[in-house]
């Protein structure tokens, strides 16, 4: 069923007047509810600690506000009588007006996906993610980590998405100047918002609707996308500063593109640096069989896998992504807890929690090996910066008492590489044990034997082949001891090697497949957490 709703560019502290404009609309059209996309409150820049009367009163609900409505992170500074009320109350102003954060993914109770990402691009936020969800300004993570909502009806940002007057026969007034974003216009393109609304002062511009190339992911049909920038209430050129329409989130996407749109004018980031020839995403396996740049040796690592980034599991596209487990998003990778841990609160009193972690890279593909070289430097680097935090953390809660094993599955025909992360006993680790382990089930599998070779990237290995790295804490915390297995099509490897051999010493055998490990989700959540909190001092990505 369509729902009718109304959106608002800047309202700049006129609310009053805009809501009383905005109830008696409702009164003649029931929409379902109302989105504010620019500055709902003025610049309180030179306002000094004087509350502005009409503020105080909307704070306490003297100002009706006769629909659910949803107002964005603008360009301002939120007043701090604001965001003292917001963090004091789940971010709900008062009563039917609520605060959609800096990066939000939320479903209205008419089933309607809205993304929103707040305030302007702040090139300088550290490790490109803000850590407080209130000051007007957003970093290439913030924006990358909604990439994981996959799908949205509605998206709201500041910024205007890089190349979207591309194709456009409508003209932009001359004295507009929106910022426009790479990362924004990536939104666009992973997620395939039905509208995409942003602000541009004084000016109001409405794009012709641009389609998404068909793919299977959106089984051959034809999103379209609608782009509109509303100006701000009360401007001088009188452009248009409100926009009512009517969204029905379950309507299928049309079989033909509709008359008057383009093509979709964006180009995803990861496309401009590897400019692959393929029609659609560089989210997708590349088979090696389009163009011949890299050697034959790398062929192999491009083998194309069945999955796709929006059915994959360890990718945030895939609306499916168990979110809750994420525990820290860096510009390359991210880390999450274990699904089904093999270590569980007990095996570690000392840290309390699991401490099972998956360091997982951003960009699908099966191999390190796979990626392009600019890619492939910076995800191997930040997955060792991630492991090397982690044991740092590690020392700081129990000394030397734990030392940490890493294993990795380098294989061609896996839809997306990863790491595992597990503490592990320092005097085992003393002892051999771990090394002598790894090797005598390898021997008792008739399987090649462990190496000792540090092998990076993988951009120099020929075959698949299986790591492990292995921490001792009377060393640095960036030292690693890595054993190397190759392997071929011959050996039938089974990707629970890692975990069966760690299971074993620590007498875990029950433990050995983690579908035999479930936990609730309040389980997992309060695992992630005591994670976090240990982790927070160390986590480079905050």
């Amino acid at each position: 069923m369509a729902s009718k709703i109304i959106v608002i560019g800047d309202v700049d502290g006129q609310f009053k007047t805009v809501l009383q404009k905005v109830n008696a609309l409702h009164a003649k059209n029931s929409f379902a509810f109302a989105l504010v996309a620019g500055n709902l409150f003025a610049s309180t820049q030179s306002s000094g600690d004087a509350v502005d009367p009409d503020v105080q009163l909307l704070i306490e609900g003297k100002i009706e506000v006769a629909l659910p409505t949803y107002f964005a992170l603008g360009s301002h500074a939120l007043p701090p009588a604001v965001v003292e009320k917001l963090q004091s109350s789940d971010d709900e102003l008062c009563h039917n007006l609520h605060f959609l954060g800096k990066r939000t993914t939320m479903k209205t109770s008419e089933g309607v996906r809205i993304v929103a990402l707040g305030g302007q691009m702040d090139p300088n936020v550290i490790a490109g993610r803000s850590k407080d969800k209130y000051p007007p300004f957003y970093g290439e993570t913030d924006a990358k980590s909604l990439r994981g909502a996959s799908t949205a009806d509605i998206l709201i940002t500041g910024d205007w998405p890089e190349g979207i007057q591309k194709r456009s026969n409508v003209q932009l007034g001359a004295d507009a100047s929106p910022s426009a974003q790479q990362c924004i216009a990536d939104l666009d393109i992973v997620l395939k918002p039905k509208y995409h609304f942003s602000t541009s002062g004084d000016t109001f511009w409405e794009r012709e609707p641009f389609f998404h190339t068909p793919s299977d992911d959106t089984d051959n049909l034809y999103p379209v996308t609608r782009f509109i920038s509303l100006a701000r209430y009360g401007n001088a050129n009188k452009q248009k500063w409100i926009y009512a329409f009517s969204l029905d989130p379950n309507l299928s996407n049309p079989v033909a593109p509709p008359p008057g749109s383009t093509a979709c004018p964006l180009v995803l980031s990861e496309k401009k640096r590897a400019a692959p020839d393929s029609r659609e995403q560089a989210l997708v396996y590349d088979d090696g069989t389009r163009g011949g740049r890299r050697g034959q040796k790398r062929r192999r690592g491009e083998h194309r896998g069945p999955v796709t980034a929006s059915e994959c599991f360890f990718c945030l596209a895939n609306e499916n992504i168990a979110t809750h487990l994420i525990t820290s998003i860096g510009d390359s990778s991210y880390v999450t807890t274990a699904r089904g841990p093999l270590s569980t609160s007990e095996t570690y009193p000392k840290l309390g929690f699991p401490c099972h972690m998956l360091i997982i890279p951003l960009s699908h593909q099966p191999t390190l090996a796979a990626m392009e070289e600019e890619e492939r430097l910076a995800t191997y680097a930040e997955m060792q910066k991630y492991r090397v935090a982690m044991n740092s953390m590690l020392g700081s809660v129990a000394g030397e008492d734990f030392g940490s094993v890493t294993w990795e599955v380098s294989k061609s025909s896996l839809p997306h590489t990863h790491w595992q992360y597990l503490p592990f006993p320092a005097n085992i680790i003393r002892k051999g044990l771990v090394e002598a382990a790894f090797k005598a089930l390898a021997e008792n599998l008739h399987w090649p034997a462990f190496t000792k070779a540090d092998v990076g990237d993988g951009f120099d290995e020929t075959s698949d082949f299986f790591r492990v790295l292995i921490w001792d804490p009377k060393n640095p915390a960036e030292k690693q001891t890595s054993l190397v297995m190759r392997f071929d099509d011959k050996v039938r490897f089974h990707n629970q090697f890692g975990r069966e051999v760690l299971a074993k010493l620590l007498r875990l055998d029950k433990r050995i497949d983690w579908k035999d490990c479930g936990q609730t989700q309040a389980q997992e959540e309060q695992d992630v957490e005591k994670f976090k909190e240990a982790f927070k001092s160390f986590d480079f990505a905050e």
